[in-house]
C-alpha cells in the first residue's frame, strides 16, 4: 500500500484553480484502495506571509470544509491541522541541523525573493526544512506536487539521506514526487495562472450574486456580438471547458464560431454551469462553515491519528540523536 501525503496552505480560501489543480486530483488518488492518504492543512507554513490569527482560523475552516465538500473520506484516511501536531516543528529543528546553508539559499522559492532581503523572514528561508519534516514524519512514499515543488522534494530526500547516513539505517523514508504532466494551468480572470497573489481567482463558494459579479470581470476582447469569435483564445471558454460536459463545450464552441453570441452569453453559461456542477459541494461547504463544532471534531479526530504516527517517528529520531530518556 502506498502512503500519499499532501498539504495545502491556509493563506486564503481555496479557489477554482486549487480545486481543479490539486484538491480534486488528490481526492481521486485517495479513493484508490491501494492508497493510504494523509492530507493536512499547512497552517504553520502560512505564517511566513499571513500574520493575522483570526484570518488564519477562518481560512483553516474554509480549507477543511472544501476537502470535505469534494468528498474526502476523513474516516478512511488522515486529515489534520499541521499546527496541532507539535512533532512537525520538533522534527523541523532536528532536520535543520542536517541542512547545508547553500541548499536553502539555492531554493527557488527563496531566490525569487532574495533581491529584497528585508522582506524575507527566517521562516521563508527555512520553509523547505519544515516541508521536509511534514513529509518525513509520516513515512510517506508518494507526494503529489506541481513542477514548481519538485526541487523541494529533492531537498527532502537529500536531508533524509544525510540523517539516515548518521543513523546507519533507513530511519526516514525517502519519498518520491508524483507530477501529473496532464494538469494544465488554470487561467484566472486576466488569463494569467489563477492565483491569490494575482487577485484573479474565482471562489466557487461565493453567494450566487457575488459569484456572478466575479465572472463578469473575466477579460475578453472587443469583438462585436454579431461577429464570430475564436474560442481557443478566450478565457471564459477555457474556464467553461474545464468544468462543462463535452456536449456543452461543443455547443459553446459552435456558438462562438457562428457569431451572434456575445461574451456576456458565455459568462452567463459559465455561471450556470458552475452552480449546477458544484451545487452539492457548495451545499456541503456551507453546512460545515455553519457548523464549526462538527468541523472541529473531524479535525481533532484526524490530529489524534496523525500524532500517533508522528510520535513513532520522533522516538526513533530522538534515539539516534541521543535525546531519548
Amino acid at each position: 500500500m502506498a502512503r500519499i501525503l499532501t498539504g495545502i496552505q491556509s493563506s486564503g480560501r481555496p479557489h477554482l484553480g486549487n480545486i481543479l489543480g490539486a484538491i480534486a486530483p488528490a481526492i481521486e488518488l485517495s479513493k484508490d484502495p491501494k492508497n493510504e492518504s494523509f492530507f493536512f492543512i499547512a497552517d504553520l507554513h502560512s505564517l511566513t506571509s499571513l500574520k493575522d490569527g483570526g484570518e488564519r482560523r477562518a481560512f483553516v475552516r474554509a480549507i477543511a470544509a472544501t476537502w470535505l465538500a469534494f468528498g474526502f473520506d476523513y474516516k478512511k484516511n488522515v486529515f489534520w491541522r499541521q499546527s496541532r501536531v507539535q512533532e512537525h516543528t520538533e522534527l523541523a529543528w532536528y532536520l535543520s541541523c542536517f541542512t547545508p546553508f547553500p541548499m536553502l539559499a539555492n531554493a527557488t522559492s527563496f531566490k525569487e525573493k532574495s533581491e529584497k532581503l528585508a522582506d524575507v523572514n527566517a521562516g521563508l528561508f527555512t520553509y523547505p526544512v519544515l516541508q521536509a519534516a511534514d513529509i518525513l514524519l509520516y513515512n510517506a512514499n508518494i507526494i503529489p506536487v506541481g513542477k514548481d515543488q519538485k526541487q523541494h522534494l529533492e531537498m527532502t530526500k537529500d536531508i533524509a539521506s544525510r540523517f539516515n547516513q548518521l543513523a546507519g539505517e533507513d530511519i526516514l523514508v525517502l519519498p518520491e514526487p508524483q507530477i501529473d504532466e496532464r494538469i494544465m494551468t488554470i487561467p484566472g480572470l486576466d488569463g494569467q495562472k489563477m492565483s491569490k497573489s494575482y487577485h484573479n481567482y474565482i471562489d466557487i463558494f461565493l453567494p450566487e450574486n457575488e459569484l456572478k459579479k466575479v465572472i463578469k470581470k473575466i477579460v475578453s476582447d472587443s469583438t462585436p456580438l454579431e461577429e464570430p469569435k475564436d474560442p481557443d483564445t478566450d478565457i471564459t471558454f477555457k474556464l467553461y471547458s474545464l468544468i462543462a460536459s463535452p456536449t456543452e463545450i461543443e455547443t459553446m464552441r459552435t456558438n462562438y464560431l457562428n457569431g451572434g453570441y456575445g461574451y456576456g452569453h458565455a459568462k452567463q453559461a459559465l455561471l450556470e454551469c458552475m452552480l449546477e456542477k458544484f451545487a452539492e459541494p457548495r451545499r456541503i461547504f456551507n453546512y460545515y462553515m455553519e457548523n464549526d463544532p462538527e468541523l472541529e471534531l473531524i479535525l481533532a479526530e484526524g490530529e489524534e491519528k496523525a500524532r500517533a504516527i508522528a510520535q513513532e517517528t520522533i522516538v526513533k529520531v530522538r534515539k539516534v540523536l541521543g535525546f531519548n530518556s
